[in-house]
């Protein structure tokens, strides 16, 4: 009797957290729907937060890290999704680990990541992060590749937008790649190579004319130039 009792208690139980369960998804869904129709970003991460606790999936998880991706919030949309290399992570999962690990100045990790979208989709915005991320790791070789790639394939009206201003402007692509290409050319060889990489910047300025960084990079090149002649000078003099 005593048996019978305990599985029928246990079986009421069960049934109660179902109910439960059920009653509090419903309840987060229509959350979830309250909270996008007004905007509330937070609302919506909240929601979504408890309704991935109440019925875990994957596609809930990469919708949660991404939101904290657009939100800047990379720091949680990593620690959401984690950073691990996956065969199966979905398209936004990719993205949310790339664009996140980037912002987060880790491109040792990001690398592999924006490798796997390219290799799904190859196109220039993914080829210059590559490039720009291959610098940053000193691979050369890398940031070449993709850099031909891009000059080879950005179109006239493909644009990059900068931020280094007050004023963020943007300059066509290729205008941009071949400013990469003048780093690149000077991290070749940083004493023989500041003429090739000046007119590199010099041809990308005559496409883009507001491209703030250019001059700004030109600048310290030919101050480099400058502090090198007076190196050589002086070591002549002696």
């Amino acid at each position: 009797m005593k048996k019978l009792i305990t599985i029928v208690l246990v079986i009421f139980a069960v049934t109660l957290n179902a109910q439960s369960n059920t009653d509090l998804l419903k309840h987060y869904e229509a959350y979830y729907q309250q909270m996008k129709s007004q905007g509330d970003v937070q609302g919506i991460i909240n929601a979504m937060t408890h309704l991935n606790v109440l019925q875990p999936s994957e596609a809930r998880k990469d919708t949660l890290a991404y939101i904290y991706m657009s939100e800047n919030k990379y720091v949680q949309a990593i620690n959401t999704i984690g950073f691990d290399k996956n065969a199966s992570d979905s398209d936004i999962a990719l993205e949310v680990k790339a664009v996140s690990l980037k912002a987060l100045k880790r491109p040792e990790l990001a690398i592999g990541h924006f490798e796997e979208i390219f290799k799904r989709n190859p196109n220039v915005y993914v080829a210059y992060d590559l490039a720009e991320l291959n610098m940053s790791t000193q691979n050369i070789a890398e940031v070449e590749k993709h850099i031909t790639y891009g000059l080879a394939n950005a179109k006239d009206d493909m644009k990059k937008a900068f931020y280094e201003t007050q004023q963020p402007y943007e300059v066509p692509l290729k205008s941009a790649f071949m400013y990469l290409n003048a780093l690149n050319t000077f991290n070749k060889d940083r004493k023989n190579n500041i003429d090739a990489a000046v007119d590199i910047l010099d041809a990308a300025l005559k496409t883009a004319p507001n491209f703030n960084l250019i001059q700004l990079t030109k600048t310290e090149l030919l101050r480099q130039k400058q502090a090198l002649q007076a190196q050589e000078a002086s070591q002549e003099k002696k």
